[in-house]
């Protein structure tokens, strides 16, 4: 399982890498393609199952991502979804705000490819499409995320987590709509984050079994530990027994789950 998810993470950030950023400055996105089942089957073609793909830097990766950012999620008594991130990137932003606004500047600016062609095994990135320009936004991780089932909202989840977000809230999405774990225990089962540059499995050290590491290195993987890996608040609907279920992630000191 670890195998399978890391090497679909991995083709997944490459392919962000190489052509995801501001849609007015890359009206040539190929999305249709990237979210087609037959691309996904032809990027799957080169899958080993008892090896570990290589990323190489010549190609593409993703940039850097601060940590200092918040998710929420709600929903009211009529139904209407809210999946909510925000982000400051570093720690205060740029440390000045607007009185007149009511908020702090966000810094940003370091989501964007710093150098133009230089792509390096450590993870920084030099492809086109998220290269800093005037009036450009650069390219985020964030994923509020909200599901639908028989046109109402049945899960709606996100986290905050730097460049970890897409594939901790795809791993909780996962948890739930195909193994059909309970939110509570979707959000707190084992997470790991490949970003294929740099190469190697994030995973939280206390949920990932022994046994596993070890299968996973003989593949030829490489694993970093981590004390978590997102911390995620979600919602979800049972519409035969009209109740909702609200989780919040048991790493957030500040975080929890409250109905009224």
């Amino acid at each position: 399982y670890v195998h399978l998810v890391a090497e679909a993470m991995r083709r997944a950030f490459a392919d962000r890498a190489e052509h995801l950023g501001d849609p007015d400055f890359n009206l040539d996105m190929p999305l249709d393609k990237l979210l087609s089942k037959d691309f996904a089957k032809k990027r799957f073609e080169n899958l080993d199952m008892s090896k570990a793909s290589t990323s190489d830097p010549a190609q593409f990766g993703h940039p850097y991502d601060g940590e200092n950012t918040t998710h929420f999620s709600v929903v009211d008594k009529d139904g209407n979804a809210i999946s909510m991130t925000y982000t400051l990137e570093n720690s205060y932003g740029v440390k000045m705000g607007s009185e007149k606004l009511g908020f702090i500047f966000n810094n940003e600016m370091g989501d964007f490819n710093p150098v133009p062609g230089k792509t390096t095994s450590t993870g920084q990135i030099g492809s086109n499409p998220n290269l800093v320009a005037p009036e450009k936004r650069m390219l985020s991780s964030m994923t509020p995320t909200i599901v639908a089932k028989d046109g109402k909202p049945y899960l709606v989840i996100g986290s905050p987590g730097g460049r970890t977000i897409i594939n901790t809230v795809f791993q909780t999405v996962l948890n739930v709509l195909a193994y059909d774990m309970r939110i509570d225990r979707a959000i707190e089962a084992m997470k790991i984050h490949h970003q294929w540059l740099p190469d190697r499995i994030l995973y939280e050290r206390n949920l990932l079994s022994p046994d596993t590491r070890d299968a996973l290195e003989k593949m030829g993987h490489t694993l970093t530990p981590t004390t978590t890996i997102g911390v995620l608040m979600g919602i979800t609907y049972d519409a035969s027994k009209k109740l909702y279920t609200g989780a919040a992630d048991s790493s957030s000191e500040d975080g929890g789950a409250r109905g009224y």
